[in-house]
């Protein structure tokens, strides 16, 4: 009897995983990315606050871009979720980047 039972177990584990596999698709991989910590923590927040995994949310957009019918660079159009991290700051396109390093630098070290 405690065969039996125990065929029995290992015949619905074995069909449960059969049945994941084929309702969730194929088994995941795990990806290690390098990203600013702020933004981790952001992401974290908001997939939080709309109750979904991080992993899923990246899935997501990594696949909205690879299923793209167009795949023209210039057409890349900004997911929200990159949108809602925006500080809101509005950056001149003609600002010149280095000067501003400069003077900043300048004004950083001549503070005594």
């Amino acid at each position: 009897m405690i065969i039996n039972t125990f065929k029995n177990i290992l015949t619905i584990r074995t069909l449960y995983a059969y049945l994941y596999v084929l309702i969730f698709g194929i088994m995941n991989k795990k990806l290690t990315l390098k990203l600013d910590e702020s933004v981790i923590e952001q992401a974290k927040r908001y997939a939080s606050s709309h109750k979904k995994s991080l992993s899923g949310i990246i899935e997501s957009y990594l696949r909205s871009l690879v299923n793209r019918d167009n795949n023209d660079d210039d057409d890349l159009e900004i997911s929200p979720f990159v949108k809602s991290m925006s500080t809101g700051v509005n950056i001149p396109a003609d600002l010149d980047y280095k000067t501003e390093v400069l003077k900043h630098l300048l004004d950083k070290h001549n503070q005594t």
